[in-house]
């Protein structure tokens, strides 16, 4: 009889991966960098701990959309708590000044709602440009 053996967190071994968004659908994306977070793509996927590899994003500004009305419609709110401090903004703004945030706030959505998925966001790096400083990290296994 074989038993099946549960991953531990010091038996993981986690890569780098690059996704370059330039030209890209932005669901299809962060919907890829949420299974690489989360580890669903290895073959020792364990629910309760964090198996995923660290994923970064790069010209995230010049993701496309599936539909040309998404940019004008689709509104994110900010409220601070204080009576009449909701604020929108659409995704099109959101897309010419921050889409770091942008990308955040769609994959922290598709990730656990605990601490496993506040850890598993951490390994998430996005960059408006080409550019990124984690070249040293992207060509070695870690």
């Amino acid at each position: 009889m074989q038993l099946t053996e549960s991953m531990k967190n010091t038996d993981i071994k986690r890569d780098w991966v690059v996704l370059d968004a330039k030209d890209q659908v932005f669901g299809r994306l962060i919907t890829k960098a949420a299974t690489l977070l989360r580890g669903k793509h290895r073959p020792c996927f364990t629910p309760n701990v964090d198996c995923g590899d660290f994923v970064v994003i790069v010209n995230a500004s010049h993701v496309k959309f599936s539909s040309l009305n998404k940019l004008k419609d689709k509104e994110y709110f900010t409220h601070s708590g204080y009576f009449g401090s909701t604020k929108s903004k659409t995704l099109e703004e959101m897309l010419e000044k921050n889409p770091e945030k942008l990308f955040y706030l769609a994959v922290r959505g598709m990730l656990p709602k605990t601490k496993l998925g506040r850890a598993m966001i951490k390994k998430l790096k996005i960059y408006k440009d080409k550019k990124h400083p984690h070249t040293a990290q992207v060509g070695k296994k870690d």
